[in-house]
């Protein structure tokens, strides 16, 4: 009975160094995707609160810009409220005071106001 004693650990550790290959092989896999797993639910969550709403923006006021008219009242970058007076391709006159002009470019227009918001101000 001793020699069956002394062997049964011996062979149970030969079976699990057999085994251990064949378990450390199938582990590394899962173990790669729970290590993506929170990398990808980041992404979706930057997605959807950071990118969607600037492009969402960014369409929004490229769609502004491409529809301003003669008469607009706008607030271009720095705060200057004015009447756009010329509307070019890339330019846009805007009107601050009587017989005061400035040229700004389009994409600096910032927001179209209500007609007769400059009289208020």
């Amino acid at each position: 009975m001793t020699d069956m004693t002394a062997v049964r650990p011996a062979l149970a550790g030969l079976l699990l160094t057999a085994a251990a290959p064949a378990l450390a092989e199938s582990a590394p896999a899962a173990f790669e995707f729970t290590q993506l797993l929170p990398m990808l639910v980041i992404f979706v969550l930057f997605y959807f609160m950071l990118i969607r709403p600037q492009m969402k923006r960014a369409k929004e006021h490229k769609q502004m810009v491409d529809g301003l008219q003669v008469g607009d009242e706008v607030v271009a970058g720095g705060g200057m409220l004015g009447r756009v007076t010329k509307v070019a391709d890339a330019y846009v006159t805007i009107e601050v005071a009587k017989d005061t002009r400035i040229v700004v470019q389009r994409p600096s227009i910032q927001t179209v106001l209500p007609k007769g918001s400059i009289a208020a101000a």
